[in-house]
């Protein structure tokens, strides 16, 4: 039965892996764009756990205001102190800089 149908294989063959490829080229965008979605929720949720954390050591302990920097999992978060207005009110801001791996990400918390 093959020996009378010659080529037919090798067209299958071509169709097949041709489907194959036009798949991978529509999913791996989508691949891609949902892993950074993933890295850059992971950012923000590291960053404003450690906003909170800031922002309660500051009520709780007392913790003099400072500017300084936080390294956890390779991403270095800027911890950033500022004042909103005249009265004194503080607002601390965790950063983390654009690089060729991770995204921006800005979080930002007002002592109260």
């Amino acid at each position: 039965m093959l020996r009378s149908n010659k080529g037919y294989f090798l067209l299958e063959l071509l169709l097949s892996l041709s489907t194959m490829l036009m798949i991978c080229l529509f999913l791996l965008p989508l691949l891609m764009e949902v892993r950074e979605q993933s890295r850059r929720l992971e950012i923000e949720k590291t960053a404003q756990k450690i906003m909170y954390e800031e922002l309660k050591a500051r009520i709780i302990d007392g913790r003099i205001f400072s500017n300084y920097t936080i390294r956890e999992n390779n991403i270095e978060y800027n911890i950033l102190w500022e004042n909103l207005n005249q009265t004194g009110q503080k607002e601390v801001c965790v950063r983390v800089e654009k690089n060729s791996v991770y995204p921006e990400a800005n979080i930002c918390g007002i002592l109260e």
